[in-house]
């Protein structure tokens, strides 16, 4: 039988380099946008090297595509039962908050694509992200009957937290031009108001 041969050290950078490069590319001119030869030069390659490792931009994007989703949801499977309801969801909020800030390409990159009309990942948003919403639902609107959260629409809490986190990402450049900051000291003050608004919405009333 055929064995693969193994990955080198350098066909392996190789390929971080492309990602990398593709991530850079995609979160600023989108899908549509990119191309071929925008990557190859970002990364530093000639287009055929880069295509012996991707056979498209296609490929590219959906490597980014399902590394990101796999990235996006584990703070939400996290988000546990038997805890603290008001604690898990502000855990979730404020990972989600990180989130933005340590991976605003990341964030665009998704953005983008459902912007475009998600055409490569509706499969997934219907089905393993909508599977895990609804879960999650569940157990928050548990929490809520059981007296131990304030009554909330579970789903449209879920999409509240992710509007009030991954804004600072896709729209940084008008967070920072109205701020006027050219750091990200923001983030400190955007934890606090965070922690501020999802306690005093969640908390229920004795």
């Amino acid at each position: 039988m055929n064995q693969a041969k193994p990955v080198t050290r350098i066909q392996r950078r190789n390929r971080e380099t492309i990602r990398e490069a593709a991530l850079d590319v995609f979160s600023q001119h989108g899908f549509r946008g990119a191309t071929l030869d925008q990557i190859a030069q970002a990364a530093g390659l000639s287009k055929p090297n880069l295509l012996y490792y991707f056979p498209s931009k296609e490929a590219i994007h959906g490597e980014l595509l399902s590394h990101l989703m796999t990235d996006w949801l584990e703070p939400l499977r996290a988000l546990d039962e038997a805890g603290d309801p008001v604690e898990e969801i502000l855990a979730y909020a404020l990972r989600k908050l990180d989130m933005a800030q340590e991976l605003p390409r990341e964030s665009r990159l998704f953005a983008n694509e459902i912007v475009q009309g998600a055409p490569r990942i509706m499969d997934m948003i219907t089905g393993e992200l909508k599977e895990l919403v609804d879960e999650k639902a569940k157990v928050i609107r548990a929490w809520s009957d059981a007296g131990r959260l304030a009554s909330v629409d579970p789903h449209h809490l879920i999409f509240s937290i992710w509007a009030t986190t991954q804004h600072y990402a896709d729209f940084d450049i008008q967070v920072r031009g109205i701020l006027q900051t050219g750091n990200s000291d923001h983030f400190d003050d955007a934890r606090r108001f965070l922690t501020h608004l999802y306690r005093s919405a969640l908390t229920p009333t004795r």
